[in-house]
């Protein structure tokens, strides 16, 4: 669990941030764990329930649904940095535009669904969704970006432009 910790615990640079891990709630390193797995647990079963519905053809309570899924499981993170301290990571210049392209996708999944009651749409944006929160997911492990490039350029037989 150490070893987790290291991974999102706050740096020198983070210390003045209200948000930092040590700071924002009386919860233990254990108990903060828990309530990041329950809400990312909560966001999946969110995210699935929803794209159940695509199924019935409820494309409202679709975009609805996958959309609070991926907001709740991005919320879980909260627990492991702070609030503020993981808002402002989101946008750091590595997870700038897979910040941007997730909140765009996230509120697009919802207009395209709710007010347009486009199905094809929202489908298409809850993709869009998904690939933004693996990316921006991805850019918190370590190398995990690079090894996604040389695995699709690999397959490709193209350098990856990205």
């Amino acid at each position: 669990m150490e070893s987790i910790r290291t991974v999102f615990s706050s740096g020198p640079e983070d210390d003045s941030l209200l948000g930092s891990v040590d700071n924002y709630c009386n919860l233990s390193w254990e108990n903060r764990l828990y309530a990041f797995g329950a809400c990312f647990v909560i966001g999946i079963f969110l995210s699935v329930f929803g794209s159940i519905e695509v199924w019935l053809g409820k494309y409202t309570a679709f975009a609805l649904l996958y959309s609070l899924g991926t907001l709740v499981a991005l919320a879980g993170t909260c627990f492991l940095r702070g609030p503020v301290s993981q808002i402002k990571k989101m946008f750091d210049k590595d997870r700038l535009i897979a910040s941007c392209v997730l909140i765009a996708s996230i509120i697009l999944t919802i207009v395209c669904g709710c007010v347009l009651k486009i199905g094809i749409l929202a489908i298409m944006c809850c993709i869009v969704q998904f690939m933004a929160f693996t990316w921006y997911t991805l850019s918190y492990i370590p190398y995990a970006r690079n090894a996604v490039k040389s695995c699709f350029s690999g397959c490709t037989g193209m350098e990856c432009p990205c």
